[in-house]
């Protein structure tokens, strides 16, 4: 059986040798005669898995002991619940910039434990654009700045990292992270849903600084306690041991690629090939400022919505899957995360050429 190109915003296509690994490994890790699955999270063996996943994470995102790693359980939206938690302090408001629906999620939750400043909003624009910075109207006495550098559903990215002199600059990477290198000292917090960019879904990875921690309110659950986390090694209780397992052999997969850089750099030129074929064919569009385009998370349109329906049967037929845009905005979607390759992106250009010439 042949593997499809499987475009879904998450969870995500992962890399065929990390698949082939984990069959390989599957009743059997390295002569225990358990499953990874079945081992407990703290014996040796485990322990060995956990710390060689953290050890390359940090290698490939530049994390310094200045942070602190957690692989917590949750998915990234119960971030949303846990950063205001932790992070308020004393305080009692936050910024955020709205520029999309998981924006909207995360400045709705914190609105439950503070007051939320909203900066910034791309909403009046249909979220096509980022606010230039220079009119963010931001507070002097916000416990963070809440950003979503790259929108997976309306396809939008920030081109730039927004400057937050003296307060914690945080950010949603969930469809970013390790797509290309990122200064991490210039965030207080990056959190980032495994099944994008990571591995299977479930797992939610958060670099912390270490200054951050220890402030969470007196009624913040203890799971989700960032302090408690790192006191114990993300295994305050069983975590997601399976997850965990396969983001370490992804780690590994994208160090054997060269690293984060060589990554960004075939991202790009992915990237790059699909905008160019839509904007240079009328069939097709994209609604993006073509500053903010999404290196992840690319929407198009077809000249008729009508023929949506053909044609993603007939991208179905041809091994193209989850094309369809998020129900929430329509269209078509083709997220082209770390794991597809370009061979992917090819094929598609390539059924998207043929559909044209037959209906448009």
């Amino acid at each position: 059986m042949s593997r499809a190109y499987n475009f879904c915003a998450g969870p995500a296509t992962l890399p065929e040798s990390v698949l082939r690994q984990a069959r390989d490994e599957m009743l059997d890790w390295r002569g225990t005669g358990m499953s990874v699955m079945e081992m407990s999270h703290r014996s040796k063996d485990f322990v060995q898995i956990a710390d060689a996943a953290e050890k390359d994470l940090r290698e490939l995102a530049g994390v310094s002991d200045d942070y602190a790693v957690l692989f917590m359980q949750g998915g990234a939206s119960s971030q949303f619940s846990t950063i205001p938690l932790n992070l308020l302090g004393e305080k009692s408001s936050a910024d955020y910039v709205n520029t999309g629906i998981w924006s909207k999620k995360a400045i709705a939750e914190a609105r439950r434990y503070s007051t939320v400043n909203v900066v910034a909003s791309s909403e009046e624009s249909g979220f096509t654009t980022i606010p230039d910075q220079s009119s963010w109207q931001t507070s002097a006495d916000a416990a963070y700045l809440h950003y979503t550098p790259n929108e997976t559903i309306g396809g939008l990215e920030y081109d730039f990292v927004p400057e937050s002199p003296g307060v914690p600059l945080v950010a949603d990477m969930s469809s970013t992270m390790l797509s290309r290198p990122v200064d991490v000292s210039k965030f207080g917090v990056i959190y980032a849903g495994a099944q994008k960019n990571i591995g299977p879904s479930g797992l939610v990875v958060v670099i912390i600084r270490k200054d951050l921690l220890g402030k969470a309110r007196k009624e913040t659950p203890t799971m989700m306690n960032y302090q408690v986390i790192a006191d114990n090694g993300s295994m305050y209780n069983t975590p997601a041991t399976y997850s965990w397992y396969l983001a370490g052999l992804v780690f590994k997969w994208l160090k054997e690629q060269g690293g984060v850089k060589a990554m960004g750099e075939i991202n790009l030129r992915k990237a790059r090939k699909l905008y160019d074929f839509i904007d240079t064919n009328e069939f097709y569009a994209n609604p993006i400022d073509p500053r903010f385009r999404s290196w992840m998370n690319v929407p198009f349109t077809l000249a008729d919505d009508a023929l949506n329906g053909d044609f993603l049967k007939g991208a179905g037929d041809r091994g193209l899957l989850n094309l369809a845009g998020h129900r929430s905005v329509g269209g078509m979607r083709a997220s082209i995360y770390n794991a597809m390759p370009e061979e992917g992106v090819d094929a598609l250009i390539a059924y998207m050429t043929e559909f044209a010439k037959e209906r448009g």
